[in-house]
Parts: structure tokens; C-alpha cells; sequence
């Protein structure tokens, strides 16, 4: 009788460090992915909805961010299906933006590994530094960037080599970096097609109350959408407290909420820090506050804006401060 294989991605003993995962499958930003994508989390941003305009001010027509940041991490869940929670980001900030028609690459490689202390009644666990790095069909960068996941282990009295703490990562993004992806982009044509406020309109310190929030729905086919195969997005038996709702659903619907406050907000280019503060449930109601931290001037007009969304979730008469989201964005 044939023998069985279990499939179920690797426990934290199975990693090392430069170990490669090149298996995830390169998927095509199409119209349909992204309408799909946006009926979930949302999407405002002018120059993912208006093909004419990304035209006249890209060049062509550019994927929504959040779609890509989404593939990017769904790609890379091949590590991580057995994860029990996203802790930070580091550098993520994007190369260059792709348009519809691009195909997306990713390469995951495990950069640190640290073995948490035992607790009584706590499962053992570890720290995964993974560095995630996403091409184009041309071989052409649009991301890479680092996060840390926690991922049990398989055999709970195992006392694994990586005792070490992890490398030092930095958490300032490179200036020049946040500008790059933006040469040539004539934000001049967004100022003259977009009614209201711009970049010289922002006083840096105003804050944004986002009246009305919205409800978490369709959270495993946000994950199914975007290759996201984390069993704690799909399978409510992987853990006593149930599906975890994916992080990049939350972030995808305060940046819905920021473009509510800010509809002139060009797009993101990169994120300074994301903290998940709580879990998320589906049927909870999420409500953002937006604050305007800093502002930089561009040499072709415009600039770039620091952004900070703090998003609490409600269901059931309670509200938690779920989402702490500082990212860059570029105003015209």
C-alpha cells in the first residue's frame, strides 16, 4: 500500500538560514485580479482607476499598490503556512511600479532564525527573518523587503542551534530609494486633473477622524486571491481562537480610508513601520484616524507625505486598537 505525504509547509526546525523558496507560482496582474481585490478592501486611488490619467502621468497604466504588496507576501507564504503571526516589516518600499499586464516573481530567502523561550502552556515557537524579493517579467526589481514570522515547531522539547538574537535590521527608509520609483512621473498632469487639496495645501500635524467604518468580509478569498496559503487565514481548526483575518486586509482597508481623507493621495511608496496590534475577525467593523506626520518637498513639485493610520476594530460591543501603519505617501 502506497505510503501517504503529509503537505503542510515547514515547522520552525525545518529552516535555515539562505535556505531559498523559488516553487511560488509568478502570477499576471490582470483587470479582473484587481476588481476582484478592490470589492474586498477597497481602492480609491485615482491613478489605479483612471487608465487615461496613470497614462499621462506614469506612462502607463500602474497596478494598484496594495494588490502588489498583497502578492508579494501571498508568494511568500510557501515558508510560512503554518504561521502564527506576522511581527514587523523592514524596507518595504517599492523599485518601480508595475502596470497591468506585468508578472510578478517572488524569491523568499530565510535571513534569520531565533528560537523563542519556552513559557508553561505556551506552544514553543520561532522568529523567521524572510527576505522577499519580487521581479517583473523583465527581471526588473519592484520589491524587496524583509519580514519576521512566528512559526511553531514540530517537536516542543527541541532545543534548536538558532539561540542568537536576530540581525539588526534597519528601520529608517533611504530617501533616495522612496524617490526613485518616481523619476519622470509628471505629477504636474494629477495637480491639473484632481479638484482639491494638494501637497501645498498639507499642514503637517492635522489629523483625520474617518466617519463610517467598514466591515471585514471575504477574508480566505482575499487570501485565495492572492496566493496567501497561511492555514490560519483558511482553516478555523489550526487554532483554538479560529481564522485569523489576513494583516494586508486590514492595511488594505486603512488605506482605502486614507484616500477618504486625502482623495488627492497619489500612491504609496513605501511603509515605515506596521504593527498589528490585535487580531482581526471577520464581522469586525474597522475605523481609521489619519495623521499627517512630515512632509518633503519634490524637485518637480509635489512631495512626499509621512503618513500614520491607527485602525480599531468593533464587533460585539467591543473596540481594539488593531493597526499602527506609518507608510510614505506622494502627493502632487
Amino acid at each position: 500500500m502506497p505510503s501517504s505525504t503529509i503537505i503542510g509547509g515547514p515547522y520552525f526546525e525545518d529552516l535555515r538560514i539562505g535556505q531559498e523558496f523559488v516553487d511560488a507560482p509568478a502570477i499576471t496582474l490582470t483587470e479582473g485580479l484587481a476588481a476582484q481585490h478592490m470589492a474586498i478592501v477597497g481602492n480609491r486611488f485615482r491613478l489605479a482607476l483612471d487608465h487615461e490619467l496613470s497614462r499621462r502621468v506614469t506612462g502607463g497604466v500602474i497596478a494598484y499598490p496594495g494588490l502588489v504588496w498583497d502578492l508579494a507576501n501571498g508568494q511568500s507564504t510557501l515558508v510560512t503556512q503554518r504561521v502564527i503571526a506576522n511581527l514587523f516589516y523592514r524596507g518595504m518600499v517599492f523599485r518601480r511600479f508595475p502596470a497591468i499586464g506585468d508578472t510578478l516573481y517572488t524569491v523568499t530567502t530565510i535571513t534569520g532564525l531565533r528560537q523563542n523561550r519556552g513559557r508553561p502552556g505556551r506552544a514553543a515557537t520561532g522568529l523567521a527573518v524572510l527576505r522577499i524579493r519580487t521581479v517583473d517579467q523583465h527581471q526588473r526589481e519592484v520589491l524587496d523587503y524583509q519580514r519576521c514570522a512566528m512559526i511553531p515547531l514540530r517537536d516542543q522539547s527541541l532545543q534548536t542551534p538558532h539561540q542568537a538574537e536576530l540581525p539588526e535590521l534597519p528601520s529608517e527608509l533611504d530617501g533616495a530609494a522612496l524617490r526613485a520609483p518616481l523619476e519622470g512621473w509628471r505629477l504636474d498632469e494629477f495637480r491639473r486633473a484632481a479638484p482639491g487639496l494638494h501637497f501645498n495645501d498639507l499642514v503637517p500635524g492635522t489629523i483625520w477622524e474617518i466617519a463610517g467604518g467598514d466591515v471585514v468580509t471575504s477574508a480566505p478569498e482575499l487570501a485565495r486571491l492572492t496566493l496567501n496559503i497561511a492555514m490560519t487565514h483558511h482553516d478555523a481548526a489550526v487554532s483554538s481562537a479560529g481564522r485569523l483575518v489576513y494583516g494586508g486586509h486590514t492595511i488594505g482597508i486603512a488605506a482605502s480610508h486614507a484616500v477618504r481623507a486625502l482623495p488627492n493621495l497619489v500612491t504609496i511608496v513605501g511603509w515605515r513601520g506596521c504593527d498589528h496590534l490585535a487580531p482581526v475577525r471577520e464581522g469586525m467593523t474597522l475605523r481609521s484616524t489619519l495623521e499627517l506626520e512630515a512632509c518633503e518637498r519634490l524637485g518637480e513639485g509635489g512631495g512626499l507625505v509621512s503618513l500614520r493610520a491607527k485602525v480599531r476594530g468593533e464587533i460585539d460591543g467591543t473596540s481594539t486598537e488593531v493597526l499602527d501603519w506609518r507608510f510614505v505617501g506622494v502627493m502632487a
